[in-house]
């Protein structure tokens, strides 16, 4: 998932508007990341199914109940 399908999540849970400021890389950033679940879904039968939305949702949610926002 590209991080500005995270913050655009964010942004409509939260109802409001990120302030970004794209810089270039900085020393010891990481470019790309990559996961393969495969072994998981053979192995276990896991079936990823949460959205982002409903993931950031979710976590949002938790966490003005935790914070009591």
């Amino acid at each position: 998932v590209k991080l500005m399908d995270y913050i655009d999540a964010l942004e409509t849970v939260l109802e409001k508007k990120a302030k970004i400021n794209f810089l270039p890389l900085q020393k010891g950033d990481v470019p790309d990341t990559y996961s393969n679940v495969n072994n998981f879904k053979n192995d276990i039968n896991y079936k990823p199914s949460t959205t982002v939305i409903d993931g950031v949702s979710k976590f949002v949610e938790w966490y003005k109940d935790y914070y009591r926002i």
